[in-house]
């Protein structure tokens, strides 16, 4: 398949906080409020992407395992500050490595919330298949699955996720199929195939398996544009709401975090969003009220995931 080859960024761009390229007002974002909180439960991960944003791997440990007492002490302060947050969020990495997760995903389903985790569905989630059956039987549709699947064939996800890696995660989609769990797929946007022929590729899969995603649903089935750092791409200005027709309230640090705990580090630190976990002009705080400031959008993927790409983790 053809790949979409994109110019390489300018190195005026992305420089200043408040100012762009062009000496134009940069756009920033207020959080309205925290609907979602995401945990980045480590980098570790079972495989080795071509095209992971994060460089998950099974060597890429710079953000540690969250442990389960360092997640309560954030679910606490939802709590304790009454925080509109309904959602929480595991990412990696692959979550099911984390040693800690099902006590995790347990402390944050028996206080009401909601919890999402996003998995390639292979062997990590498989070796937990029964305390998760437990966690569906107890909470039913408020735990919910999102498995990463990078192509409608097989030829085109191996090629981003490498050889042997398709049959375990459609094997791991029946699974979560025939038992009931709640479930959405992730896709991506690797090459120039519009998007309508990439939902009805997925579509033709899902009616295969007999999965229960529409494919037609952005929700359901979201198509998250490619990012690369390097790739040039629009500094986004007070201007471009306008301009663009978009409000900012859309974008999604307007209503989330991610906490993640550096290696090395003796606590977890909150970050404006899942796509910055290593830039340190991103870093917030320490706690939820620390972290409720603006933030200014002075990241490539600010631009080519949030505002142009029209993508978001949180939906």
């Amino acid at each position: 398949m053809d790949q979409i080859v994109q110019p390489r960024l300018d190195p005026a761009k992305f420089r200043h906080p408040f100012v762009t390229a062009r000496g134009e007002t940069r756009a920033s974002v207020a959080l309205k409020a925290l609907d979602m909180l995401w945990f980045n439960t480590g980098t570790l991960c079972n495989l080795t992407c071509k095209g992971c944003y994060i460089e998950s791997s099974p060597r890429n440990d710079r953000l540690a395992y969250l442990t389960r007492t360092e997640v309560r002490t954030y679910l606490d302060e939802i709590a304790a500050d009454g925080l509109p947050t309904q959602s929480i969020g595991f990412t990696g990495g692959e979550p099911f490595m984390n040693p800690e997760i099902v006590g995790m995903l347990s402390d944050v389903l028996s206080r009401g919330l909601h919890a999402l985790v996003l998995t390639n569905a292979m062997l990590p989630m498989r070796k937990l298949r029964e305390p998760l059956l437990a966690l569906h039987r107890s909470y039913g549709d408020r735990l919910k699955v999102r498995v990463s699947l990078d192509h409608y064939t097989m030829e085109g996800h191996e090629a981003e996720r490498g050889l042997r890696s398709w049959q375990p995660t459609i094997e791991g989609l029946v699974w979560l199929a025939e038992n009931g769990f709640s479930m959405d797929v992730a896709g991506r946007r690797l090459t120039p195939e519009p998007e309508d022929s990439l939902r009805a590729g997925y579509g033709r899969l899902f009616d295969e398996l007999g999965l229960p995603v529409d494919a037609s649903d952005p929700v359901r089935l979201m198509l998250f544009p490619e990012m690369d750092p390097a790739s040039d791409v629009p500094e986004i200005t007070t201007a471009c709401w306008g301009i663009l027709q978009k409000s900012p309230e859309a974008v999604m640090c307007a209503s989330a975090r991610m906490v993640v705990k550096r290696k090395d580090a003796s606590a977890p630190t909150v970050v404006a969003c899942t796509l910055v976990p290593y830039d340190a002009r991103f870093e917030m705080g320490r706690t939820l009220k620390e972290a409720s400031g603006a933030v200014s959008l002075n990241h490539p993927y600010c631009a080519s995931f949030c505002v142009l790409g029209g993508a978001a983790c949180s939906r």
